[in-house]
C-alpha cells in the first residue's frame, strides 16, 4: 500500500480528501510507544511533509497528552516540545499544537459530546468545550490544532467520537481541514503486517489524526 502526501494545510480553504499514512519499509518502530497514540514517524511527517517543510527543517511543535476530561484537566496534561535546530519555535511562538487524546477520555458514542448549556455532566461538557476554546485563544491566526486519537471497544462495539469532537472544535472557532488515517503496520509486499500497540483495543489497527485551523472573526 502506498502512502499519500498531504498538501500544505495552511492554505486550504476547503476540506482536503481523507489520506492514509503508512510507515516506510525501513522504519524500525512503526507502533506508538505505550501510552501514546501517534507513532514517532508520524510526528516527524507532521513536522515536515504535512506542513510543507524539508526534512532538515522540521516545524517546531508542542505535543500534549490528554488522559481525562474531568474538571481541572489542564493541570494534569503533560507536554513535550519538538524544536528546530535554529530555535525557530522560540522566536516565532507556538503555531501548531498536537493533542493526543487517550481513548478513555473520549465520549463512548457518536453525538455524546454535548453543546454548552445542555445540562450534561461537567466532566464532559466543561472539559472538552473549555479545552477547545482555550486552545483557540492560544494559537495564532491560521494556527493548526491536530487531534490524534483511536477507537476503543465499548460493550464489544467500537466507538467513533470523531464527529462529536469536530463539532465541538467548530463551535470553538476551528475550521476542519483533513482526516488522516495513520496505520499501525509495516508494509510487506502488497500488504501490511500489523504492529498493534500493547495498550490498544483488540482489532484497532490505526489511529485518527484530525487537522483543524483557527478562524478569526472580525
Amino acid at each position: 500500500m502506498s502512502s499519500s502526501t498531504a498538501p500544505r494545510p495552511r492554505t486550504a480553504q476547503h476540506p482536503l480528501p481523507m489520506t492514509v499514512w503508512c510507515p516506510g519499509s525501513d522504519e524500525p518502530n512503526v507502533a506508538p510507544i505505550p501510552g501514546a497514540v501517534l507513532p514517532a514517524w508520524a510526528i516527524d511527517r507532521v513536522r515536515t511533509e504535512f506542513v510543507g517543510r524539508p526534512p532538515h527543517r522540521p516545524l517546531p511543535l508542542l505535543k500534549i497528552a490528554i488522559r481525562d476530561a474531568a474538571p481541572g484537566m489542564d493541570a494534569r496534561i503533560p507536554s513535550m516540545s519538538f524544536t528546530s535546530a535554529d530555535g525557530e519555535g522560540e522566536a516565532k511562538g507556538l503555531s501548531i499544537l498536537l493533542a493526543e487524546l487517550h481513548p478513555d477520555a473520549l465520549p463512548t458514542r457518536t453525538g455524546e459530546l454535548p453543546a454548552a448549556g445542555s445540562g450534561m455532566p461537567c466532566a464532559v461538557e466543561d472539559g472538552w468545550s473549555g479545552f477547545f476554546h482555550r486552545v483557540h485563544r492560544l494559537l495564532p491566526d491560521s494556527g493548526l490544532l491536530l487531534l490524534a486519537t483511536r477507537q476503543r471497544r465499548e460493550s464489544g462495539r467500537l466507538t467513533d467520537p470523531l464527529g462529536a469532537l469536530i463539532a465541538a472544535a467548530r463551535t470553538a472557532g476551528f475550521r476542519y481541514l483533513q482526516h488522516i488515517v495513520v496505520v499501525y503496520g509495516r508494509p510487506a509486499g502488497d500488504g501490511l503486517v500489523p504492529a498493534l500497540p500493547a495498550d490498544g483495543s483488540r482489532g484497532v489497527g490505526h489511529c485518527d489524526l484530525i487537522a483543524l485551523s483557527t478562524i478569526r472573526h472580525a
